[in-house]
């Protein structure tokens, strides 16, 4: 008799814990099919609810909540930390089966790895359950999608089968999960597919590279299609064989999945720390986690963004010109300061106590760092303070127990809500360190200081200042038409792993965003320089969110004079946009939703990267006191974003 574990957080349900500590679990898609087809079946979990009080009871109740009567064997039900294969012969134990005859199934690979060291079979996707009760393994899979065919088509076949999608590199391209069986039945439906290495214990992530290639002169009267697909080929095979001896001498190495859109699709190991390898000249967010999801394909808020995208067109406020109101301008300017801005970086980045009066100062935010769950805290604890309601969005990456910050202000009878991001995570992984020799040394996220006080302190607190500023507007009595929603994304550092948790989670519930408005690195200005903006709308997904996003981009844009007319604005959109995939938007576009990220100047006209940002980019010196930190510059950022997307809440 073969028992079942099942992973609760990401792999049956998407999870947040609510303001007074309970949890809330949504199932994800396909995956109640799947628990009733083996309805028969011994079925058990093993899960990490953290350490917080009655943590491992209330996730139990909501699970039974969620789930009710699909896990009814108490003793085969295990909570705690998945970092060794401890938990995992535990419930070997619990099942009174050999360890062969037990199936683990979880999207974690790191979680995979210690499930197989322990003797367990794995699955990295329920879809996979039956696949691997019979010992039959699962492949990454490169999909071409026929023209006469298109998306739709392929997500009726792959929810029909043993395929899971996880990545859409274009309308003909999808790089996925399937087994033999499930590669056979897209063969016979018309699609053509390129079966390559086991998941077993890996995951997937596009790595772009950003040096030029140089096609070969042979090509010069190619067609274009023809040079593009060589100059894919040979960018891809750059960015695999730069990234691959980075990361010589562990024991196992990342494998090619084939070029992707700017890179390289590769299949990593656990244990790799591909998130650290960058290429010569990179740009932000060159690296992607690439998450498995029956309903990638689906794509809820195209429809949203199309008709998000026709109210734009028909007025902006009640004038029509496309500007917010002067009472909202006023109040933007009153509450989103250089000032308030500072006292936010501060805290958040260790010149001042995180707590006033209390002594601790953050080393850093690094998702790997103690400080980081510190500042989730008292975000938390600001937020509440201005009578939002507060959700923690609870995710794992490398054994680490994470959460995005949510916070809501919400209006009866609105038909969807206005998103007004940043990430709060930081790195210092492009910094110089010495051993207690002097050597150099890596940087070791666990302990080396990561202020991030531009990157993203100074987007983190100018979401903070434009929640206060929704306060006090509605403290006055006015109201916004649409829910406003203040997000703060963790592990962006990490392939934009929060964002895209998050953005998953949000189509599984069917969330309705009319737009997300993102603020990336917004203090960085070197002396002397003009200020500038870049309001990025570019998306690697075509359909209505192309139009919506720019849409967006030109709301910003018609604000920013309004704010400080010496400021240069630069729109960057299409493909051609640097940032197209970098920032947390791109987990939006990923699902059709309309967003822009907002930005100091960081790259230049041709794309490169070397604007008039900040030049401690990913180092420790990337201080409040940084030379190039400039408070009264982000102040104008934040108010023609925070002014942008009030308007566009309705107030």
């Amino acid at each position: 008799m073969t028992t079942l574990f099942f992973d609760i957080g990401a792999t049956l349900a998407d999870g947040h814990q609510e303001a007074d500590g309970s949890w809330l679990l949504r199932p994800r898609p396909r995956v109640t099919q799947v628990l009733d087809a083996f309805a028969g079946v011994p079925k058990g979990v093993i899960s990490d609810p953290g350490t917080e009080p009655d943590a491992a009871a209330q996730i139990a109740e909501a699970l039974h909540e969620t789930f009710p009567g699909r896990f009814p064997d108490d003793h085969l039900v295990h909570f705690g930390p998945k970092t060794s294969r401890a938990i995992f012969d535990k419930a070997v134990t619990s099942a009174g089966e050999a360890a062969a005859d037990c199936v683990f199934v979880g999207e974690d690979h790191e979680e995979r790895s210690f499930a197989r060291a322990a003797g367990l079979r794995t699955a990295p996707h329920p879809v996979f359950t039956l696949a691997a009760i019979e010992n039959r393994p699962v492949f990454w899979t490169r999909i071409d999608v026929p023209q006469a065919v298109g998306l739709g088509v392929l997500e009726s076949v792959a929810n029909g089968t043993e395929a899971v999608p996880v990545h859409v590199a274009s309308p003909q391209l999808v790089l996925a999960m399937a087994t033999a069986l499930g590669v056979e039945t897209l063969r016979q439906a018309g699609f053509t597919t390129d079966v390559r290495q086991q998941v077993e214990d890996t995951a997937a992530f596009l790595i772009r590279d950003d040096r030029p290639v140089l096609a070969p002169e042979a090509l010069a009267g190619a067609s274009e299609a023809s040079r593009t697909a060589a100059e894919g080929a040979m960018r891809a095979a750059a960015a695999f064989c730069f990234t691959s001896g980075e990361l010589t001498g562990y024991p196992e190495q990342i494998s090619s999945l084939g070029p992707a859109p700017g890179g390289v699709y590769v299949a990593a190991p656990a244990g790799l720390p591909i998130e650290e390898v960058h290429t010569p000249g990179a740009k932000p967010g060159h690296t992607e986690r690439l998450l498995p999801d029956p309903a990638l394909l689906s794509r809820p808020g195209e429809t949203q963004a199309g008709g998000f995208t026709a109210a734009l067109h028909a007025g902006f406020d009640e004038t029509g010109n496309g500007l917010p109101s002067p009472e909202t301008l006023a109040a933007v300017r009153a509450a989103v300061t250089p000032e308030v801005l500072r006292t936010h970086v501060a805290r958040i980045s260790g010149v001042e106590p995180l707590i006033p009066g209390e002594p601790l100062k953050v080393r850093s935010r690094d998702a790997a760092h103690a400080d980081n769950g510190l500042v989730v805290d008292a975000l938390v604890r600001h937020f509440q303070d201005l009578g939002l309601v507060v959700r923690r969005h609870a995710f794992r990456w490398r054994g680490h127990r994470l959460f995005n910050v949510e916070a809501e202000h919400r209006v009866e009878g609105a038909d969807s809500a206005v998103l007004i991001t940043g990430h709060l995570d930081s790195t210092a992984e492009s910094g110089d360190f010495v051993d207690a020799n002097g050597d150099p040394r890596p940087y070791d996220p666990s302990v080396d200081p990561a202020p991030g006080a531009d990157d993203d302190g100074s987007g983190t607190a100018a979401v903070m200042a434009a929640a206060e500023c929704l306060h006090a507007l509605v403290a006055e009595g006015r109201e916004p038409t649409r829910h406003v929603r203040f997000v703060l994304f963790n592990a962006e550092e990490q392939a934009l792993f929060g964002s895209k948790r998050y953005a998953r989670a949000a189509a599984a519930a069917d969330d309705r965003i009319a737009g997300v408005f993102q603020m990336d690195m917004i203090a960085g200005l070197q002396d002397g320089s003009p200020p500038a903006v870049e309001i990025h709308a570019g998306s690697s997904v075509p359909g209505p969110v192309v139009a919506a996003s720019d849409a967006l981009g030109d709301l910003v844009a018609r604000t920013v004079p309004a704010i400080a007319s010496d400021f240069a604005v630069q729109q960057l959109t299409g493909p051609g946009d640097p940032a197209l995939g970098r920032s947390d938007h791109a987990s939006f576009h990923e699902r059709g939703w309309a967003a822009i990220a907002v930005s100091e100047d960081l790259f230049r006209a041709d794309g490169s990267q070397g604007g008039t940002g900040t030049r401690k980019y990913h180092t420790p010196g990337d201080t409040l006191l940084d030379e190039d930190h400039d408070t009264q510059y982000a102040a104008a950022i934040a108010r023609s974003v925070t002014a942008t997307a009030l308007t566009f809440a309705g107030l």
